[in-house]
């Protein structure tokens, strides 16, 4: 089956542009993060990862194997999007996790940084709760944000200004499975 085929019927038929990160490339710098974070936090403490469902999902559990200290794992799901391709502006959080954040050092985890909204709605959500340290570590960044409050301290790729599918990314709920970033 030629590589063509292969994404093809992994889509179900749909045609992609372009395959924008492979599985190796997300391998190598997944673990690459999950190395420069666990240099990071060297006072022993317990870090509390904090997964934004639900695109993080797969990068998340890749990630946290990757990080050498105690962790915690936790989600919150956060919607900005529906059925479109662009983002709507309108950040609704449908999912508040149970773990204490006051205190502990918080690693929120983010698929994709594009419009800026969801992290300008859940940053400062966030710092209410009194964490002893909050970064962000993101898989894709655009850079098209003009006024984050706080940008990602990591940075899987710089993502081009494209729709991507894979990897946890989806359309409509769907290609989440895709083991590869692709552009629509």
């Amino acid at each position: 089956m030629t590589r063509t085929a292969e994404v093809r019927a992994r889509t179900g038929g749909l045609d992609v542009r372009k395959i924008t990160y492979t599985e190796a490339d997300i391998d190598k710098r997944v673990r690459a993060m999950g190395k420069e974070i666990t240099r990071a936090y060297q006072d022993g403490e317990e870090l509390l990862v904090l997964g934004l469902l639900k695109g993080s999902f797969i990068f998340l559990a890749d990630l946290v194997r990757h990080i050498e200290r105690p962790v915690q794992v936790d989600f919150l799901v956060a919607s900005s999007y529906g059925s479109g391709t662009v983002s709507s502006g309108d950040v609704k959080l449908v999912y508040d996790p149970d773990a204490v954040m006051e205190g502990r050092h918080l690693l929120l985890v983010e698929d994709i940084v594009d419009s800026g909204n969801t992290m300008n709605r859940l940053i400062p959500l966030l710092e209410q709760r009194g964490p002893k340290s909050l970064e962000i570590v993101a898989l894709l960044h655009k850079h098209i944000a003009p006024n984050l409050v706080k940008e990602p301290r990591w940075v899987g790729f710089d993502a081009p200004q494209e729709f991507l599918i894979g990897y946890g990314l989806d359309h409509s709920e769907k290609y989440r499975n895709l083991p590869f970033i692709a552009s629509l």
